[in-house]
């Protein structure tokens, strides 16, 4: 049985129509709401078909059609229309981001409340990851007599910093020195592969200076393991209380269960590839989120990938919209983080 012309225009309007309405709907109501140009009759005997070929099902034997995850599939694959943003709302998530100050993990906080509140459903974002990011400086500033300050500084602009306390004191010449060094050594690896024997190594072919040396080096190795821990932040996850799919107490309280298993959602997040990937109802590994749909986008830091973020929902939702929404927020995040 072949997908006509007809028969994708049906399935597109059960789409929208669902989606829009959580109602499933029938031939005559589909008739009278949409110009198809035909009869209610022959609407039926479609959705009848759309049925068989795993498109459509009917939820109670009484009732109209709703889409099947397979239905959703083909819809954002090739019927979907992509929604253009108004201008004002591209301004407003502009303006969000403008205002973003402090640190990183302030800006990421920030993405994930601009998303869920442009989408009014459940984002996630996942803190950039720099295992590949590599190695561009390692600082040593003096403050004071006892206190320096480490600063690390990598090729994609992210910027992290520690204070020492040196005991026995130090001389600018000294910080220079082991500056100079840990930069021979260490500059242009990638994050990832600095690790405690490669610092150790360091360390055994340094004949002075080892007081120094020895409160830099720890200090150091656990500013890049941090750099290299990934936090997975959400937002708007009481969104979903207004979408009549979970107007069901349980199938809300599954909803909030499953966002407690961080670990599952950030395994997803991070096995994605593609810069932008919608996983639909049951194509979700975890039978968790198999009434789940799941829009992610990369975000990037001087064009190398570094983290993803994304939004989490029923599977009716407007993915139109939402894929817009990430779209334009992910672009932003980009050129802010470009611009730091």
């Amino acid at each position: 049985m072949e997908l006509g012309e007809r028969k994708l225009r049906i399935l597109q309007a059960i789409i929208r129509d669902f989606i829009s309405t959580a109602e499933p709907i029938g031939s005559r109501t589909l008739m009278k709401k949409y110009d198809l140009g035909i009869s209610a009759a022959t609407i039926r005997n479609e959705m009848a078909d759309l049925e068989e070929m795993g498109f459509l099902h009917q939820p109670h034997t009484s009732s109209g059609r709703i889409p099947s995850d397979k239905g959703y599939r083909l819809y954002v694959d090739s019927l979907m229309i992509m929604d253009q943003l108004a201008q004002k709302q591209k301004q407003a998530i502009r303006k969000s981001f403008i205002e973003s100050v402090g640190e990183l993990e302030q800006i990421i906080t920030s993405t994930s409340k601009i998303l869920s509140q442009m989408t009014r459903l459940t984002s996630i974002v996942l803190s950039p990851q720099f295992e590949q990011s590599k190695l561009k400086s390692v600082q040593l500033v003096s403050i004071d007599e006892k206190n320096v300050l480490l600063v690390v500084i990598s090729q994609s602009g992210i910027v992290r910093n520690a204070v020492l306390r040196i005991d026995e004191g130090y001389t600018l010449e000294s910080l220079m020195i082991v500056s100079k060094i840990l930069n021979s050594k260490l500059k242009g690896l990638t994050i990832g592969d600095i690790n405690f024997y490669v610092v150790e190594n360091i360390k055994k072919e340094i004949k002075m200076l080892h007081s120094l040396i020895d409160a830099v080096l720890p200090v150091l190795l656990a500013i890049l393991e941090d750099m290299l821990n990934v936090q997975l932040y959400l937002d708007g996850i009481t969104n979903i209380f207004h979408l009549p799919e979970y107007h069901n107490i349980e199938r809300a309280r599954c909803f909030m269960e499953m966002l407690d298993q961080k670990d599952q959602i950030t395994e997803l997040l991070m096995n994605s590839k593609d810069d932008l990937d919608i996983t639909i109802g049951k194509e979700n590994k975890h039978e968790e989120m198999q009434r789940c749909s799941l829009v992610t986008a990369t975000y990037k830091v001087n064009g190398l990938i570094v983290g993803k973020i994304g939004v989490i929902g029923p599977t009716r939702m407007n993915y139109d919209h939402i894929i817009s929404v990430v779209d334009c927020v992910t672009k932003n995040l980009t050129d802010l983080l470009d611009e730091r």
